[in-house]
């Protein structure tokens, strides 16, 4: 997610940047022209020196076009935190500039942008596999007509926002800041779950993932691994007791005589582990790696070991696990990395899925000439008793938890389980193939979802096949946010939460995995896992109770209590589906523009939704995606007097956490019917219906304008750890002059 990720990309040859089918980019609507839309949206982001650069202007005619179109003087992020939203800055420059001007603005070389398009969680796909074409834009004093547009938009700016344009609010990723000035001493910890540390060896691992970490090299650098102490504290404060982060096994450990070329750099991350074990553990947190191995490697890797080379994948091939040195090389580098980082919690691993690892890893396994003599269950089980069997030598207590993410085949799943270590602990997703009806439509669950609460058949049978092999066994849930709605840091169905919880102790799960990398922002949700863990026997009622009592007080908290369960019930409609969750609107909420035609362009995995309906619905016919949203936001809305109520009744010293718990259910309210907005709007576009559409364009002017308010105030609004920023709040001014502009054009036979 940041450029520390990138695995020493300087080190491979350099690839070119991929095009895909290369279309022409979308026009610049709302602004007059490409440069105006440059300078807008990255106003706040860039300093107008480094957009001056891109362009070849000076800072003062940037500013000029920025003034020109209402904008408030800004100085941009400094470095560091450009680095950190690089994404956010990429994403918004997709359709304006070209490659190269591109590699000035986010000050890469091209090596390192393709490596990130290529390894940084898919984003060349979130991006849609192919980058528009765009001409270079160079500076050119505006025309006449340009200004009278820039002109038109600062007359929306001001009366449709007026005072508030100049409010900076919180800057970009302010949560991160005051995690980072937070006390590192243990006093910090208290709170109502700060006993977890006592509870961790009872009631198991509940671990999480960092709310802004990064999801590739995160140990590269000191203090990049996403967990400064503040965030440490708050997440023990939830009943937190264990951090994951995700690493590549040959940065942490040197490959001997067979990979000499492997290790580089990995003493100064071994370093940075300790560092962040030993503050984790002042907090009773344990720290689990994530592996996913052994990774596939360039074909020129193998060039002197060809009797090593497996399924090959494009320009890489798999090391195959087959090979003796591959496994023995896995051992002796998780042994290594235990052994240099005293108190490791564990490591969990997915082995077929996300990156190809094993020939067995993505259902290739027929085309190795060695593995294809095996079972695919042989292999998988085999890459986790290699992994556990190297903790257990450096690491005797550290937990050992095999994630059975892509064991799709019912019969290889359960001679996986059964070939597992006796002492790992096996995690499947809780809520993966439990039937769902809404709107009428019957589907099933695979995974992120809230909306339906589990566990499913399926995860039962495997837990108990895995109890029966003698292991413990472990849930993979998302309490805070699923892709149902990642752009807020939770989703307060507490409801939910607490029945799901309760079904996980009833059916006597030993641990539970918190999220993957979303989810990790501390919330009373988290805490309710932790209550459920002290007493499997609690009621949903007692727990959040509690709870309610915790963040709201006492006297408030009925009124918490009556929100949450009008939540609940409204997120009950969501039409889930895979589909919805990564191709939706729901991201992007009221930030999302609305187009006069087509675009043509489809809706990309949590980047761009575009107008894309048809890729939005997934099986749900577009009425019905429609209507449902329209349930669950006007479900939402009923609940929100109470929520106030509850604010209104908190003590001080508790106020500040409920209004941003608030401004959050609030903004969760306005995302969900600028979806139900956007789809009725794309419908009425098709019938020509220009009544319809204006009501819309009015309708999402207002959600854009209360959301303005909210994202100003909390920057963790439109913020989510793989994506970085969805939106920001001058994306919410742009939809509202876009939406401006389009009610003029349709005022006009």
């Amino acid at each position: 997610m940041l450029s520390s990720l990138f695995l020493n990309p300087s080190a491979r040859a350099a690839e070119p940047l991929p095009v895909g089918s290369n279309p022409p980019a979308l026009g610049a609507e709302p602004f007059p022209d490409r440069l105006h839309a440059f300078v807008w949206r990255n106003w706040e982001l860039v300093p107008a020196a480094k957009l001056a650069e891109v362009v070849g202007a000076s800072a003062d005619r940037i500013e000029a076009v920025a003034a020109s179109m209402g904008l408030p003087p800004a100085v941009g992020l400094d470095p560091e935190t450009r680095s950190r939203v690089y994404i956010t800055i990429l994403r918004r420059n997709w359709h304006l500039l070209p490659y190269d001007q591109i590699l000035t603005l986010l000050d890469m070389s091209p090596a390192k942008l393709a490596f990130a398009l290529r390894e940084d969680d898919f984003l060349y796909i979130k991006l849609g596999s192919l980058k528009p074409r765009c001409e270079p834009l160079r500076y050119a004093e505006p025309t006449p007509e340009a200004r009278a547009r820039a002109s038109a938009i600062k007359e929306v700016v001001e009366s449709r926002f007026g005072a508030a344009i100049v409010d900076s609010g919180e800057p970009p990723m302010a949560f991160r800041r005051r995690w980072e000035a937070a006390p590192a001493g243990p006093e910090a910890g208290a709170g109502p779950g700060a006993d977890a540390s006592r509870t961790a060896a009872e009631t198991g691992p509940r671990f999480a993932s960092s709310y802004f970490g990064t999801y590739g090299d995160a140990l590269a650098e000191p203090g990049r691994d996403g967990f400064p102490d503040g965030l440490l504290a708050e997440l023990a404060e939830q009943g937190v007791n264990g951090v994951w982060l995700h690493v590549v096994l040959r940065t942490l450990a040197p490959g001997g005589p067979d990979f000499p070329e492997f290790g580089e750099g990995s003493a100064e991350r071994l370093a940075n582990l300790r560092s962040l074990i030993e503050r984790a553990g002042r907090r009773g947190v344990k720290v689990y790696l994530y592996l996913n191995e052994p990774r596939a490697m360039p074909l020129s890797f193998f060039a002197t070991r060809p009797e090593m080379k497996g399924v090959v994948d494009g320009a890489h091939a798999v090391m195959c696990t087959s090979d003796d040195r591959v496994r023995s090389w896995m051992k002796r580098a998780v042994e290594h990395v235990a052994r240099e980082a005293p108190g490791l919690g564990g490591v969990f691993t997915i082995t077929a899925s996300e990156n190809v690892t094993s020939c067995a890893s993505h259902g290739r396994i027929a085309e190795c000439p060695r593995c294809s003599k095996r079972t695919p269950a042989e292999v998988i089980a085999e890459v986790n008793a290699t992994i556990a069997e190297g903790l257990r030598a450096g690491a005797p207590d550290a937990k050992f938890i095999a994630w059975d993410w892509g064991w799709i085949d019912p019969a290889q799943a359960a001679a996986t389980i059964a070939r597992l270590p006796r002492d790992a602990y096996f995690q499947t997703v809780a809520e993966w193939d439990l039937p769902i009806e809404r709107g009428g439509v019957k589907t099933t669950v695979g995974e992120y979802s809230l909306s339906a609460t589990g566990p499913s058949d399926r995860a039962r049978l495997r837990w108990g096949l895995a109890r029966d092999a003698g292991l413990k066994t472990s849930a993979k849930v998302q309490l805070n946010a699923t892709w149902e709605l990642a752009a807020v840091p939770s989703i307060p169905v507490y409801d939910l939460v607490a029945d799901l919880c309760r079904n996980l102790a009833e059916a006597r799960v030993d641990s539970m995995m918190l999220g993957w990398s979303l989810g990790g922002c501390p919330s009373p949700q988290l805490r309710v896992a932790q209550l459920f863990a002290e007493d499997p026997t609690a009621t949903p009622d007692a727990v959040l109770d509690r709870v309610a009592a915790e963040r709201f007080g006492a006297d408030a908290a009925p009124q918490a209590r009556l929100a949450w369960s009008a939540f609940s019930r409204a997120f009950r409609e969501y039409p889930y589906h895979g589909v919805v969750l990564y191709n939706g609107p729901q991201q992007m909420g009221p930030a999302n523009p609305l187009h006069e035609r087509a675009t043509g362009y489809r809706a990309t995995m949590v980047g761009f939704p575009y107008d894309d309906l048809d890729g939005w619905c997934g099986p749900y016919p577009a009425r019905v995606f429609a209507d449902q949203f329209r349930k669950v936001a006007d479900g939402w809305a009923a609940g929100i007097p109470a929520l106030r109520e509850a604010v209104l009744g908190a003590p001080a010293p508790l106020r500040a956490a409920a209004e941003a718990d608030l401004g959050v259910a609030e903004a969760v309210g306005l995302h969900f019917a600028s979806v139900a907005n956007q789809a009725d709007f794309v419908i009425a576009r098709s019938r020509d219906d220009r009544d319809a559409m204006r009501r819309l364009l009015d309708a999402e002017i207002q959600a854009a304008r209360s959301l303005y308010p909210l994202a100003r105030r909390d920057s963790r609004l439109g913020f989510e750890a793989s994506n970085h920023y969805f939106y920001r709040p001058l994306d919410l001014v742009e939809k509202v002059v876009g939406c401006e502009a389009l009610k003029a054009r349709l005022a006009t036979p």
